[in-house]
C-alpha cells in the first residue's frame, strides 16, 4: 500500500522509541488511526473513555518514566477535552506530544462542522505548535516537534487536516518558488545535562561556607540526585525540607529531613525556614513565598536546570544554570564540613515528634474513619517500590503526611496545576510503562467520579492498578479553603448517601470492597493489594477532619472563627475531630 501521512506519522513515532499512544478516535483523525493501524505491531493504541484522561495518562506517563508522552483526539471537541492534561504537563515540565485532527483543508473558514482552529487554542499552551498543511513537511516536523517536547520539557502539538492525514506521504503537490527545501531530519535528540560554571559554584560555595544556619529546599528536580543531595546536607549539617512533587527525592524517615513545606507541609519546616540564615534551593522554584524566609533573613543559593527560573521566588546571590546532580557533585569539594551542628539537631528532634504525632493520627478507633488512618493502612501494606499517584484536595494533605517514602517508592501528582481527577489516570499510564510495579491511586470521591469511566480502560487492558477511594462525600480542600477566608461553607458537600464506588468496580469486572468499619479497613487494603488485577477500596472516612496546616496561625484561628460565628454547618463535629487530633498528639 501506498504510505500515507498518518502511516508515516506513526512510523517516525516508532523511530523514537514510542510504543504507547493513549487516545479516542473520532471521524477528525480516521487517517491518523490508519497510520496506527498499519504499525499495530510496534506501537500500542490504549483506547480511553475520555480525553482528559489520555492526556493525563501520557503526563503520568512522562512523569514516571521522562519519556515522552503522547496523546491523540479527534478534531474539535475531542482536542479541547485534552487540554487540563496537558496544561499539568506545560506546568509540571514533562514531555508530551499531542496530536489531533482538524478538517479538511478545502472547508477551513466556511463555518464548517467541529471547526476549532487548534494551532490557535494550543498557541498558550505547546512550544511547537502546528498545522500540517503539505505532505512534504512529514516527517521532518516531527522530529522538530518531539526534540522541543523534550529538550524543554514541555508540551508540542501537531494537528492534521483530514486531507492531509490520507494523502500520500510522497506527495509533492505544489511547484516550488523559493528556495527553502522540506525539511529533513533524523529521529534522535542529544539532551546533554547542563554542567555548571565554576564561577557560578564558587560563588556558591563561598555563600555556603559562611552559612551558619543552612536549611535546603529541594524539590523534584533533584529526583536523580537523592545520593547528592544526602551528601551535601550531611556536610552543611543542614535540614533537607522537600516541596511536595519532591517527596520521593529524599526517603521521608531520612534523619536528614523535616519533610515539606507549605500548608500540606511539617511544623518542623515551616519554623526552620524562619530561623535559617541560608537557603539553599535544588531544583525547585517553589511558589509559596510565604513560607520562604522573609528578605533580608537568609541569603540565598539556588540550583535550577532552567535558569528562566533562577532568583524568581527571594533575591538569590548565587545561582547556578546546572543539572541538580551535576552541580552538587561539582559543590561537594568545595564545602567545609560544618562542625557546628546544632540548628540541624534542634529540627530533628522537633521532627522526632512530628512523626509521633502523624503516628498518633492514624488512630484505629475513630468512627467515623479518619483519612489519616486509611493513608496509614496504605502507607503500611504496600511494598517498598510502590508508585503512589494522588489527586488534588484534602487527599495530598494525607498522602503528603502519611505515605512514607522509603526503598524505590515514588509519588506523583500533579503540582502546579493541581487539577482534579489525575490520580486515576496517572495510575494507569505509569502501570503501562511499569507493568512489574505496585501502583495505587489514591484519590477523592470528587476527582476520582469526574474520570472514573477509565477504571473500566484498566480492568480492559488488565492493569493491575490498585484505587482508593478517600470518600468524604465532598469538595474537601474547597470546603476548608472557604472556612479559612473566614466565610461558611457553601455548595461543597453532596447530598448523602455517599456513592458506592466499590460497586461500580465489582460491576466493571474487578475486585471491589466498601469500607465503613475501621476494623474491616487493614484487611481490605491487604485484600486489593495482593488482588491478581486491578482493585478499588471504597473507604467512607469522616467529612468534618480539617486538614489543618503544619502550624495554625493567628489569622487562620480567626478565619476559622469568623466561619463558625457566621453560621458554619456541622460546628460539633468539626470541633470533635479537631479536639481528637489534639488529644492523640498529646498522649503520642
Amino acid at each position: 500500500m501506498t504510505e500515507i501521512v498518518g502511516e508515516s506519522l506513526a512510523r517516525r513515532l516508532v523511530e523514537w522509541g514510542v510504543d504507547t499512544i493513549f487516545g479516542l478516535p473520532g471521524d477528525g483523525i480516521n487517517g491518523l488511526m490508519e497510520g496506527f493501524r498499519r504499525q499495530r505491531e510496534k506501537i500500542r493504541f490504549i483506547l480511553v473513555h475520555h480525553e482528559e484522561a489520555a492526556a493525563f495518562m501520557a503526563t503520568g506517563y512522562a512523569k514516571a518514566t521522562g519519556r515522552l508522552g503522547v496523546c491523540a483526539a479527534t478534531s474539535g471537541p475531542g482536542a479541547i477535552h485534552l487540554l487540563n492534561g496537558l496544561y499539568d504537563a506545560k506546568l509540571d515540565h514533562v514531555p508530551v506530544l499531542a496530536l489531533t485532527g482538524m478538517q479538511e483543508t478545502s472547508v477551513l473558514g466556511t463555518h464548517y462542522q467541529q471547526e476549532v482552529h487548534l494551532d490557535r487554542l494550543y498557541q498558550d499552551l505547546a512550544a511547537y505548535n502546528l498545522m500540517i498543511t503539505n505532505p512534504q513537511q512529514m516527517p521532518g516536523v516531527v522530529d522538530l516537534a518531539i526534540r522541543n517536547a523534550l529538550t524543554r520539557r514541555t508540551v508540542s502539538h501537531l494537528t492534521f487536516p483530514n486531507d492531509i492525514q490520507v494523502a500520500a506521504a510522497a506527495e509533492d503537490p505544489y511547484r516550488h518558488v523559493g528556495p527553502g527545501t522540506p525539511p529533513a531530519s533524523m529521529p534522535n535528540c542529544s539532551v546533554a545535562p547542563l554542567r555548571p560554571a565554576e564561577d557560578e559554584l564558587a560563588r556558591a560555595a563561598d555563600v555556603l561556607r559562611q552559612g551558619h544556619k543552612i536549611a535546603m529546599l529541594v524539590g523534584v528536580g533533584a529526583r536523580h540526585a537523592r545520593d547528592e543531595v544526602l551528601a551535601v546536607a550531611e556536610k552543611l549539617a543542614s535540614p533537607i525540607v522537600k516541596t511536595l512533587p519532591g517527596k520521593f527525592t529524599v526517603p521521608d524517615d531520612h534523619p536528614l529531613t523535616t519533610g515539606g513545606l507549605g500548608l500540606l507541609g511539617t511544623a518542623p519546616s515551616e519554623e526552620l525556614m524562619e530561623e535559617c540564615d541560608t537557603l539553599f534551593m535544588v531544583g525547585t522554584s517553589f511558589p509559596y513565598g510565604k513560607y520562604l524566609p522573609q528578605e533580608g533573613q537568609a541569603r540565598v543559593v539556588q540550583i535550577d536546570a532552567d535558569p528562566t527560573l533562577l532568583g524568581i521566588r527571594r533575591p538569590t546571590e548565587a545561582p547556578v544554570a546546572a543539572d541538580a546532580k551535576l552541580a552538587l557533585q561539582a559543590l561537594l569539594p568545595m564545602l567545609e564540613e560544618a562542625k557546628d551542628r546544632s540548628f540541624l539537631e534542634k529540627y530533628q528532634r522537633r521532627m522526632d515528634g512530628w512523626r509521633s504525632d502523624m503516628k498518633a493520627l492514624q488512630d484505629a478507633s475513630r468512627d467515623p474513619i479518619a483519612p489519616q488512618y486509611l493513608m496509614g493502612c496504605v502507607d503500611e501494606a504496600a511494598s517498598d517500590d510502590a508508585i503512589l499517584t494522588c489527586d488534588s484536595g484534602t487527599i495530598a494533605t494525607w498522602a503528603a503526611r502519611h505515605w512514607t517514602i522509603r526503598g524505590g517508592r515514588e509519588f506523583y501528582l500533579s503540582g502546579n496545576l493541581a487539577t482534579m481527577a489525575p490520580g486515576l489516570p496517572y495510575a494507569i499510564g505509569i502501570q503501562h510503562a511499569y507493568p512489574g510495579r505496585q501502583v495505587v491511586a489514591f484519590v477523592g470521591d470528587g476527582g476520582f467520579a469526574m474520570l472514573m469511566a477509565d477504571f473500566l480502560t484498566a480492568v480492559r487492558h488488565g492493569l493491575p492498578i490498585k484505587v482508593v477511594v478517600n470518600n468524604n462525600n465532598s469538595y474537601g480542600q474547597i470546603l476548608w479553603e472557604q472556612i479559612i477566608l473566614g466565610y461558611p461553607e457553601y455548595a461543597v458537600r453532596h447530598q448523602r448517601p455517599e456513592a458506592d464506588f466499590a460497586a461500580w468496580a465489582r460491576a466493571c469486572g474487578a475486585y471491589g470492597a466498601k469500607i465503613k468499619d475501621p476494623g474491616d479497613l487493614p484487611g481490605a487494603i491487604r485484600e486489593a493489594l495482593a488482588h491478581d488485577g486491578p482493585a478499588l477500596v471504597d473507604c467512607d472516612v469522616d467529612p468534618n477532619e480539617p486538614p489543618m496546616p503544619g502550624r495554625v496561625k493567628y489569622d487562620q484561628a480567626k478565619h476559622f472563627a469568623e466561619a463558625f460565628l457566621r453560621g458554619q454547618p456541622h460546628k460539633a463535629s468539626t470541633l470533635a475531630a479537631v479536639a481528637r487530633d489534639k488529644i492523640n498528639e498529646l498522649l503520642s
